[in-house]
C-alpha cells in the first residue's frame, strides 16, 4: 500500500474520533426537537458559554400564541429558581442567562405555552451551562492545531508499525514532539486563560482531560525509549491505540466546576447533562 493511503485511513481515523469526541462531550449543544401544533420545530441549547458576555437563548418560533419562560439557578445549589419571560423579536422569542465566573454553571430549563395550554418543558429536564473565560486566538488556535496533527501522526505511525516493511520511527517522535506542545504546553495555557488554573490533573486534581493528555504521552515515552535500541513495533501500536481511546473520551468530562459556596474551582465532578 503506498503512503498516500496511510495517510488517508489515519486522516479518516482521527477525523471520526474527533467528531464523535466533540459530539458526545457536556458542552455540545443539547439538540431539541418537538411538536407544536402542526410545526415541529428544532433547538439547540447551550452548554457552554463563553463569560465576557450574558448567554442569549434563541427560539424561533413564528407562531405569535406561543410564549416562553426561562427558569434557572445556580448549579449545583439548592438555590430557588430565578424566572424570566422570553421576549419576542419577530419570528423568533429571546432571553438571557447571566453570565457566570470561570467554571460557574447554571441549571436551566425552558417552559413553553401556547393558546392556554399548561406550561410544558422543552428539554424534558434542565439543562447545565458552564462559563469559562475568554482564550485569545494566538492560544487556541495553536492548541488545536497541535492536537489534531498529534493524532493524525499518531494514527500514521500506529498504522507504519503495523507493516514491518514500513519505517515508524518518524512518525513515533512526530507525535511526542506534537503531543508535549500541544497538550502539555498551550494545554495548560488554554486552560488558564478558561478557568483559571494551568494544570488540574494528576497529582493536582482529577480533571480528565488533563489526565487523558498525561497518560497518552506517557505511552509514547514508553514506545519511544522501547524502541531506542531494538524494534518494538508493538509498543508504537499501543500507544498510537492508547492516544485514540482516550482522546474519544468525550471532551471537558469530569472538568472543572465552581463551587459557589467555598467560591473554589474543583475538577472530576460528575454532572447530570442532556
Amino acid at each position: 500500500m503506498k503512503s498516500f493511503f496511510y495517510w488517508i485511513i489515519a486522516l479518516i481515523i482521527t477525523l471520526a474520533a474527533a467528531v464523535y469526541q466533540r459530539m458526545t462531550g457536556p458542552t455540545y449543544p443539547a439538540r431539541i426537537q418537538l411538536k407544536l401544533g402542526e410545526h415541529q420545530y428544532s433547538f439547540q441549547l447551550p452548554r457552554s458559554h463563553t463569560n465576557t458576555e450574558n448567554c442569549t437563548i434563541n427560539l424561533t418560533i413564528p407562531d405569535t400564541s406561543v410564549h416562553a419562560l426561562l427558569q434557572y439557578k445556580r448549579y449545583p445549589t439548592n438555590e430557588e429558581y430565578n424566572v424570566v419571560s422570553f421576549r419576542r423579536e419577530g419570528e423568533t422569542l429571546v432571553a438571557e442567562l447571566p453570565s457566570q465566573p470561570p467554571a460557574g454553571k447554571l441549571e436551566y430549563s425552558i417552559l413553553l405555552t401556547a393558546s392556554g395550554q399548561p406550561n410544558f418543558s422543552v428539554s424534558g429536564g434542565p439543562v447545565i451551562i458552564r462559563f469559562k473565560g475568554a482564550v485569545p486566538p494566538w492560544v487556541l488556535i495553536p492548541h488545536i492545531f497541535l492536537m489534531f496533527f498529534s493524532m493524525w501522526i499518531s494514527n500514521l505511525a500506529g498504522l507504519f508499525a503495523l507493516n514491518r516493511k514500513r519505517p515508524f520511527r518518524p512518525a513515533m517522535v512526530a507525535t511526542m514532539v506534537l503531543l508535549f506542545a500541544g497538550g502539555l504546553i498551550m494545554g495548560p495555557i488554554v486552560q488558564k486563560y478558561a478557568f483559571g488554573a494551568f494544570w488540574t490533573g494528576f497529582p493536582f486534581g482529577y480533571d480528565l482531560t488533563d489526565n487523558k493528555t498525561l497518560i497518552a504521552f506517557i505511552f509514547w515515552i514508553i514506545a519511544w525509549a522501547g524502541n531506542r535500541k531494538k524494534e518494538r513495533r508493538g509498543l508504537v501500536v499501543l500507544a498510537a491505540v492508547v492516544q485514540i481511546l482516550v482522546f474519544s473520551i468525550p471532551h471537558s468530562l469530569l472538568g472543572s466546576e465552581l463551587k459557589y459556596e467555598t467560591g473554589k474551582v474543583v475538577t472530576g465532578m460528575i454532572s447530570c447533562y442532556l
